[in-house]
């Protein structure tokens, strides 16, 4: 299909976070479509052929919803249909949606900066961080901008307490913030430089 380039990531693992499961810990083999276009029936019902519509794949199937959706979330209808063709109680998805903060139910924007609000961090300044990541985006907490870019939120610990205050976008950390820092990382967001904001993570 046109403008779509599909990527697979094998054995890709996720750590649970502290004071709340943010990530998975296990391995995950997941195959992402992504695509500008709107995501189609087709393309859901092709996510669950790739794991053989197995139900005990409902995570992976899940993320890679999510992914392929282009404004990191589940639809609805996508976790109605998921139940249908997985044979799992609608109940049961969105619990796993709503527990794992790794999901939303909502669009967002192609980068979550998520702002770790543990105590560490919050000793470290998180809170000054946060007044500046507001201003450099032009958005407030739990907002996109209107370009779809970028979307903030706050989290529990991601595990990078020793480098404090730190966020997360993507699969990526970045801590001890400057207020230069933060300006850089969302200059890149909004550029769609991954290049860039991989050479700042500290993973």
């Amino acid at each position: 299909m046109s403008g779509t380039r599909i990527v697979t990531l094998m054995e890709r693992k996720y750590w649970p976070a502290k004071l709340g499961f943010s990530l998975l810990s296990e391995y995950v083999s997941w195959f992402i479509v992504y695509s500008m276009q709107e995501l189609t029936k087709d393309h859901v019902l092709k996510i669950m052929e790739s794991y053989d519509n197995d139900p005990q794949q409902l995570i992976a199937v899940l993320l890679d919803i999510q992914a392929a959706s282009g404004r990191n979330y589940v639809d609805q209808k996508w976790a109605e249909l998921a139940g249908e063709v997985l044979d799992v109680p609608l109940s049961k998805i969105f619990d796993v949606l709503t527990f794992y903060a790794m999901f939303s139910t909502m669009p967002r924007g192609e980068y979550v900066i998520e702002i770790c609000g543990s105590t560490p961090c919050h000793f470290t300044r998180a809170g000054e961080v946060t007044g500046w990541f507001e201003a450099a985006a032009g958005i407030k907490m739990n907002e996109t901008t209107a370009d779809g870019r970028i979307s903030l939120h706050h989290t529990s610990c991601i595990g990078a307490c020793d480098i404090g205050p730190a966020v997360k976008i993507g699969d990526d950390v970045f801590g001890n913030l400057t207020e230069d820092t933060v300006k850089t990382l969302v200059k890149y967001c909004r550029e769609g430089n991954s290049g860039g904001l991989k050479s700042l993570c500290q993973n």
